[in-house]
This record gives structure tokens, sequence and C-alpha cells, in this order.
């Protein structure tokens, strides 16, 4: 390949539909990766991010569209299975084999320079393109940039999940490939890690697609996106001008959608209100009074049947042509009064866990953003305070009747998870809600109950098809239950994220609450947050929430201190 052809490659794919039971996953998908893009596919779990780059590296056929690719691909995708016998070796010499090739046919070119000097000109500009001298050097730069098994020998199915996805990361950022795609790079890096791959795609010479949840490493790195988020036609949308032009225009195109969906269904229910009133006219309002002549009342009631008829066929013409936009995540309007005393927790500690103790008082309108690296004990003392078990040491409590609502990291690691409690063990797909009463030291767990609209949507059935449950509680909760069945990860944290507010509480604590939402949600749960009067505890690794919340105090927890920046 000559040095000149690199700008074109490229993967280009056009009018992708992708079909999976009776789901459309994707449908007027076009993208195009060349040299110069930075191109990032945003949306929530379940819009078919993954399932497109499938498409794309052409591993997973459309069932429209089709998809062109010139050049070599970098891929480093979220899992990493671990094949009989594979080393941190095998992968690294995989990574080098383009360059080492490349230096192959060089050497093998120099011996018939004189003969046949226009492929020793070309095997010079590959290897010169792919810097093949220097592949080995940048892979060992990059292995101990990402904190990544270094140790050649070592078999991959020792390694963690983690370890495994940073030796892949390493080798394909190593490599000189010409585009690079890349599925949720960010996991499992630390902030050096973080620091290096943003580097690292900033100045990659050539093409990048991301698909990611980190909205830093968006917003260092990305200058397009392809947002997979619902629209008013179902297809995506392409946006230019880097992460603060998407977000405003997706936005006004959200708010576009919600006007004009609110225009169309309230010309729907005037006219549904022009029938009816036309229609009560008809039985009340033409009759005549009582000892009026039969005549008039002949008279008036043909116009009337026609006004009836009209307004009728004019209710059956209008048509719902939008369907609903997704609804905003939206925070209590109200909540307790500012600098009403809420909690109280006292040199609380768990040996083992969490060490030295912690003291946290909190009244309404309080912020505190809780740091530290993975097993330092954030969870634990988050866990801690929200009341989903008792710590070994210290006291927490509750003051004048505070509702305290929990949302625990989906999965937590095995260094941060506290003791698991009954609620947790019977029920972890709900988030844990704590109510506590006007006793400061009694909790009792709860659950968030349905509203009166869905009780009634079972009310409504006929008694021999209702399910058989005991009452309709147990109803509302088998329908959850079921429905949660079919959710992504995205989609069941947005629902357990919905629940916590939903129940009204007087202190949120929320931990990593960004774990597997979109970006956009994001952004919307960070402005309520900032604004809401309730009390709010945060832990996060999220590098995007922290410089949005670094004006809050701080609670830095290491595994041998504790810090607090007011």
């Amino acid at each position: 390949m000559n040095i000149l052809e690199t700008t074109s490659s490229h993967v280009r794919a056009e009018g992708l539909r992708v079909v999976r039971g009776d789901r459309v996953v994707l449908d007027g998908v076009d993208v195009t990766l060349n040299s110069k893009s930075r191109l990032a596919v945003v949306g929530p779990n379940g819009s078919g991010k993954t399932t497109l780059l499938q498409v794309l590296l052409g591993r997973l056929q459309p069932d429209q569209g089709s998809v062109r690719r010139t050049g070599s691909i970098g891929v480093a995708e979220q899992e990493l299975p671990a094949a009989d016998g594979e080393t941190v070796g095998t992968l690294v010499a995989q990574a080098i084999r383009p360059a080492q090739q490349a230096l192959d046919r060089l050497e093998a070119a120099l011996e018939t320079v004189e003969s046949a000097p226009d492929a020793y000109a070309n095997a010079l500009d590959e290897a010169t393109r792919l810097d093949a001298w220097d592949a080995e050097r940048r892979v060992d730069i990059a292995l101990e940039a990402l904190n990544a098994c270094t140790d050649r020998a070592r078999r991959l199915d020792t390694l963690s999940v983690g370890q495994r996805y940073r030796v892949r990361l390493a080798c394909v950022l190593g490599a000189r490939h010409d585009l690079l795609i890349l599925d949720e790079p960010t996991n499992h890096l630390d902030a050096d890690g973080l620091d290096f791959l943003t580097d690292r795609l900033r100045h990659h010479a050539g093409g990048v697609l991301v698909v990611t949840h980190d909205r830093a490493l968006l917003r260092d790195v990305a200058s397009e996106f392809l947002d997979l988020d619902p629209t008013p036609d179902g297809r995506p949308r392409l946006y230019a001008g880097g992460y603060a032009a998407w977000q405003e225009s997706h936005a006004r195109e959200r708010d576009r959608w919600q006007q004009d969906y609110d225009a169309q269904v309230a010309e729907h229910r005037r006219l549904a209100g022009a029938v009816d009133e036309a229609r009560g006219r008809l039985t009340t309002g033409w009759r005549p009074d009582k000892g009026v002549g039969k005549h008039k009342r002949q008279s008036r009631a043909p116009g009337i049947v026609q006004s009836l008829r009209r307004r009728q066929e004019a209710l059956d013409a209008h048509r719902i042509t939008l369907p609903p936009p997704p609804r905003p995540l939206r925070f209590p309007s109200t909540g307790p009064r500012p600098g009403l005393p809420l909690l109280n927790a006292t040199d609380v500690a768990v040996p083992g866990r969490l060490s030295p103790s912690i003291s946290v008082r909190l009244t309404a309108g309080d912020r505190l953003l809780v740091t530290g690296p993975n097993g330092a004990g954030k969870s634990t003392l988050l866990a801690a305070l929200a009341g989903a078990f008792a710590p070994t040491n210290g006291q927490v409590r509750t003051l004048n009747g505070a509702q305290i609502a929990y949302l625990a990291q989906e999965s937590l690691t095995p260094t941060d998870q506290p003791p698991p409690t009954e609620h947790q063990l019977h029920a972890p797909e709900r988030p844990l809600t704590i109510a506590h009463s006007q006793h400061p030291t009694e909790r009792t767990p709860t659950t968030a109950q349905p509203d009166a609209q869905e009780l009634r949507g079972s009310e409504r059935m006929p008694s021999d098809q209702r399910p058989l449950v005991v009452d309709e509680r147990a109803a509302h909760e088998q329908r959850r239950q079921l429905s949660a069945a079919r959710m992504s990860p995205g989609e069941l944290r947005r629902r357990h994220l919905e629940d916590v507010l939903g129940g009204r509480p007087d202190v949120l604590i929320l931990d990593e609450p960004t774990n597997h939402l979109s970006a956009s949600l994001v952004d919307e749960l960070t402005a309520g947050l900032r604004e809401t009067s309730m009390a709010v505890v945060v832990a996060t690794h999220d590098r995007q929430m922290l410089a949005d919340l670094a004006d809050w105090p701080r609670l830095v927890i290491n595994s041998s201190e504790v810090q607090r920046n007011p």
C-alpha cells in the first residue's frame, strides 16, 4: 500500500436496517468513518450501538443496506474471551505483526532494489507509515501507561476482565491502524490511563469511532455524534460541531418534538370535545319546551345531526402522527425546608471495609461529593448512611422524620460491597428506598407503590383475564418484574432512578449514578441534583460529573485517612 493511499481508508455504511424478532434495532443508518473522523456513537443502552459496530466490522449482516471498508481497522470490544493457551505475548505479537511483515517485505525488496526500484519504494513507504521499527516499543509504552500486564508469558485466562481489556486496548493503541473502532474504551481505566487514552485518540493519525458513556472523553475527542436516541421518525441523527453543539441541537429537537406532539394531542382532544358537545345537543339541546309543536322538533333535528356527523368525521380523520417523546427525568418540585436537620452519622466505621471512622451531618439542601480509590469504602459509607446495614462502629440517626432514598451501584466490587440486606437478597432488581419514621433509630425498608392509574388499568380487566394474584399491588409488581426482564441495563437503571425520585425523599444517596445511563440523561440528572432542595450525597468516578460538581463539598476517603474539602 502506498502511503498516499491511506487518505482513502474508510468505512462507509448506507441505509442500514437490522431487525431482531419484532423489534427494529437500527433503521435508516448512514455512517462514514474516514481518516479525519472523530465520530462518537451515542444513545441509551439497548439503542443498537454494539449492533451497529458488529455490522460495520462485517460480523453481522444487516437486513438492508451495505457496508464498504478499506484500510486496516483496530478494534477494542468490551469483552475479550481468553482462548486456551493465549498469553499477553500472543496479543502483542498480533498487534505488531503488520509492522513485522512490512519490515520483512522491505528487507526482501532491498535485495532487488536495482531491478525493481518501485517495489522497494512502496515497501519503504509502508514501513514508514507503520513506523514499523518502533512498533513493539509503542505497545510497551501503552501497556505501562494503561497499567496493563507486561509479562509476555502471562496467560490471559489468569487475568481479570479488566486486566485483559487493558492489554487488548494497549495493543490496539500501540499498533498503527488506519481506523480505530473502540467500544466503551474507558472501562477499567484509572485516571492516568484515561489521560493516556484521550491523548492517543486526539493525536491518532487516522479515523476514530468510539462508543462510550464517558462524557469527558466525548468532550475531549469527538467532533461528530451519531445519536441513536429515540426520534420522531425513528431514525438516528448526525450532529457536527462537538459536544456542546450536539447537546444544544439534541435538546432543541427534543423540545420541538414535545411541542408538536402536545399540539397534536390538544387538537385531538378539542375535536373529541366537539363531538361530545354535538352529541349532547342531539340528545337534549335541540328539544323544544314542553307543549311546543312537533314540527319544531323536526326542523331542528337534521341540522344538529349533520353537525354531529361533520365533527365525528373530523375526529376520525385526525391522526396523532408522532410517537410520545421520552419523558424527562423529573425531580420532586418541593422538598424539606432549607437547613432542616435530616441525618447525623457519628464515627461510622466497618473494620476491613471502612477505616478510619467518619462523621457526616446533613441538613436540607446540603451537598456532599464522596471520592476515593476503589476499595476505600465509599459504597460501604453510603450504604450505612442509607440504613442498608448497621455499621460495626458508630451510629447513624435520622432526624425530623426524614425520608432517605438510596440508589446503589448495579454491581459492586467485592472489596466495596457492604453486607447484603434481606431486601437486597430478595429484590436485587429494585433500588433500595429507606423510609425513616419519627423515631430516629427505626428503619423500615419500603418499595415504590403503583400509581392509581396503573391499578385502575388492572381493575378494568375482566375478572377471568386477571393474573392469579393475592391483590392488585401484587399484580402490579408482577407486571414490573416481567417488564424489567426485557429491559436493557440502561433502561433498568433509569427505572430505578425514577423510583427513587418518585418517593419524594428528603435525603438522596447515589452510588455511581451514571452507570449505564446515556450522556443526555446524565446531564439531566446533574442539572436536577444542582437545583433540588433535598440533601444529596453522591459517590462517583465519572470525570465529567466530578467536574460539574466541583464546587460541592468533598469527602475524600483513602484506606488510611479521610480528607474534607469544604
